[in-house]
C-alpha cells in the first residue's frame, strides 16, 4: 500500500541516526513496531494490581505429576 505522508524531515533525520538504519521506509517500520509494542507493554502494566488471586490456591500440589 502505498502512502503518502509529510513526516518532519528533522525527526525522521534523528530516527535514522538513533537507529543506525539505512533507509528511511525502515526506519518508520522500526519505530511503528517499538511504539507498538511500548503501548502493548502499557497495558499489561495498568493490570498490575487489579488481578484478585485465590488465596487458597496450592501451586505446589499443581506442580505434583499425577502416577
Amino acid at each position: 500500500m502505498a502512502t503518502n505522508l509529510s513526516i518532519d524531515p528533522k525527526l525522521l533525520d534523528a530516527a535514522l541516526k538513533a537507529g543506525g538504519l539505512k533507509t528511511k521506509k525502515d526506519t518508520v517500520n522500526l519505530a511503528l513496531e517499538e511504539f507498538i509494542k511500548r503501548r502493548k507493554s502499557a497495558d499489561i502494566i495498568s493490570l498490575f494490581g487489579k488481578i484478585e488471586y485465590d488465596k487458597d490456591y496450592d501451586y505446589k500440589k499443581a506442580r505434583k505429576r499425577k502416577k
